[in-house]
């Protein structure tokens, strides 16, 4: 069995251009998706966040209408609460990447707070994609590849084909007129080859070892592109 490390926010809002704090945390169906995806293929998840704080999960991604209705909307609340890992992470400082044979890194907006400017987290993503293990990013989790610098000073994930939320998402969602910056925006302005799918819709980009989803709905393909890669 191998270990697989889900790096998560530990944040539980994100601060707008205003300098309001909206609610925020990790997408409950980012992190569900995936977990029981590599939980079935006889992988251990394991939790990191900064500080090894208890991550806070986004409320918003509970709601029925984040799931599909009510039916879908308890299933994911009673995964959360059920996983061990979640509530038991490791500190993101203390983690050694040889101990893990992939990365993945699930959103929602709190990803923008914290690791967007982590260094630890930072150096630990230029180590995966430099290491060749399978290294998966999604909606919102791409923040935290602002943070991954080379060694020239530039970002590690100049020029690598990726995706990440839109910016004609986040102009759907209400939140593009009142964030201080956007995703999209950002990823571009670091030298990323941004690609972007339809709004909602499922979209994933593999680029070498680099996986990445540019919404919650992508979290379940993107596991699967993953899986493949773990062999």
């Amino acid at each position: 069995m191998s270990k697989i490390l889900f790096v998560i926010t530990g944040v539980d809002h994100w601060t707008l251009a205003d300098g309001t704090r909206h609610p925020s945390g990790f997408w409950a169906e980012e992190v569900v998706a995936p977990y029981e995806a590599f939980e079935a293929a006889g992988h251990e998840v394991v939790v990191a966040t900064p500080g090894g704080v208890v991550p806070t999960v986004d409320r918003g991604s509970l709601a029925p209408e984040a799931n599909g209705g009510q039916e879908g909307a308890d299933r994911v609340a009673k995964t959360l609460a059920s996983l061990t890992a979640l509530h038991e992470p490791v500190g993101l400082g203390d983690v050694d990447l040889d101990d893990y044979a992939a990365v993945f890194y699930p959103g929602g907006h709190g990803p923008m707070e914290d690791l967007a400017v982590d260094t630890a987290s930072g150096a630990l993503l230029t180590r995966a994609l430099a290491s060749g293990k399978p290294l998966g990013v999604v909606c919102h989790g791409p923040a935290a590849l602002l943070a991954a610098t080379a060694e020239d000073g530039s970002n590690a994930f100049a020029g690598y084909r990726l995706t990440g939320f839109t910016n004609a998402e986040e102009t759907q969602a209400g939140l593009a007129d009142k964030a201080a910056w956007l995703l999209q925006d950002r990823l571009v302005e670091a030298g990323a080859d941004f690609q972007e799918g339809e709004p909602w819709a499922p979209y994933v980009v593999v680029d070498r070892n680099l996986v990445t989803g540019q919404n919650p709905a992508s979290s379940a393909p993107l596991a699967g592109e993953l899986l493949k890669k773990l062999g």
